[in-house]
């Protein structure tokens, strides 16, 4: 089997979920290509559409959270949305792409490329078998008016959710978010603290913002490390975002307890040795902190999906969360300290996310794959 894996670079989520559908494929012995599908418009295409997006995210929240809030209301009220007709631009990209490299399947943990597949079904362009991932814990903005042949769901219990908006139910299968297989076949604590530098004598506190280095990190890296005794250490992941990195490793320069990192490709290394995760509820690094079983904080999210993350992960006892840095760092203090709250967290975690998911998912590609020249 030849997979085609559609992302899009607006966080690093999307990319993940991709990677781990790539390493399963590549696993059971099929052909996958991972391609951020807006550079088959041209790399400045897709550098336009990602800086705009990490730009709006890092230094307009709001705004993001009033588009998001936009986004719903389109949704309710328009045939399509705009994104939808913009989207429809890149068919002619993907048309010729497949005519080159045809493929069996293509999976998308990503909106937009599911829009351009729609747009390409309606017009009546030959398709191989379509797959929408989605990426988080709510039915976002326009899955609606996509038309792939079947839409891999976070959890069962958004099923209903995605069916009010009108994704046809037969089409839905809640095989949860793919994460790669490390994040459940973790190293030895001990280990990957020792691997990593950090003491194993130590608690070691894990702060991500993500790819983007989003979640005011400074302030919670802080109240984290004043509320800490020497018997703890942090690590903090600051992803692209090089200015935030900067600011912490001035404000904690001699401090050897604070460890501040860029972007990394050794989070299953961090989370193995991490004791708590502090971070902002983005789907893919809540889903992989639950698959390995780590108490987890949420911290402050990105208007929209990631303020359903953090409900749907706190009304199933799966994370704790506060409203302010000091407020957050209280919390870290007061669940480190209760190992029964822990153990119940974990247990929730267990029954809630499936860290097969990605198997699952090409299992099931396997058995659906169909002629389509």
């Amino acid at each position: 089997m030849k997979a085609l894996i559609l992302s899009c670079n607006t966080g690093g989520g999307h990319n993940a979920a991709g990677a781990a559908l790539k390493e399963m494929l590549e696993e059971r012995g099929h052909e996958a290509i991972l391609l951020d599908y807006l550079t088959l418009a041209g790399k400045w295409t897709s550098s336009l559409v990602g800086d705009l997006y990490i730009d709006v995210v890092k230094k307009a929240p709001r705004v993001f959270g009033a588009a998001y809030k936009l986004g719903m209301f389109v949704s309710r009220t328009a045939k399509k949305s705009p994104v939808y007709y913009v989207n429809t631009l890149m068919a002619k990209y993907l048309n010729r792409y497949l005519k080159e490299h045809p493929v069996d399947v293509i999976f998308m943990p990503h909106l937009y490329p599911s829009e351009t597949i729609s747009y390409m079904k309606k017009k009546g362009m030959p398709l191989p078998l379509t797959v929408a991932v989605m990426t988080d814990y709510t039915c976002i903005p326009f899955w609606e008016e996509t038309c792939c042949d079947y839409y891999i769901v976070p959890h069962p219990e958004l099923i209903e959710e995605c069916a009010r908006r009108g994704i046809p139910k037969e089409k839905m299968i809640p095989f949860g978010i793919p994460v790669r297989k490390c994040f459940r076949n973790l190293m030895d604590q001990e280990e990957a603290k020792e691997k990593l530098g950090f003491s194993p004598e130590k608690k070691l506190h894990l702060l991500i913002g993500g790819s983007m280095g989003a979640g005011n990190l400074e302030k919670l890296t802080r109240e984290v490390r004043k509320r800490n005794g020497e018997d703890s250490v942090l690590a903090v992941i600051c992803g692209n975002n090089e200015k935030v990195r900067e600011q912490l490793e001035k404000r904690f320069e001699g401090d050897s307890s604070v460890s501040t990192i860029g972007y990394t490709d050794q989070m299953p290394f961090y989370m193995a040795a991490a004791d708590l995760v502090y971070t902002k509820p983005g789907g893919l690094t809540s889903t992989e902190t639950a698959v390995a079983g780590k108490p987890l904080i949420h911290t402050f999210p990105i208007p929209g999906c990631e303020t359903e993350n953090r409900k749907f992960f706190a009304s199933h006892g799966m994370c704790m969360y506060a409203h302010s840095p000091s407020a957050l760092a209280k919390t870290g203090v007061k669940l480190l300290q209760a190992p029964d709250i822990q153990e119940k967290m974990k247990k929730a975690q267990h029954r809630h996310i499936r860290g097969e998911a990605a198997e699952d998912i090409i299992r099931f590609a396997e058995r659906h794959i169909r002629p389509w020249k």
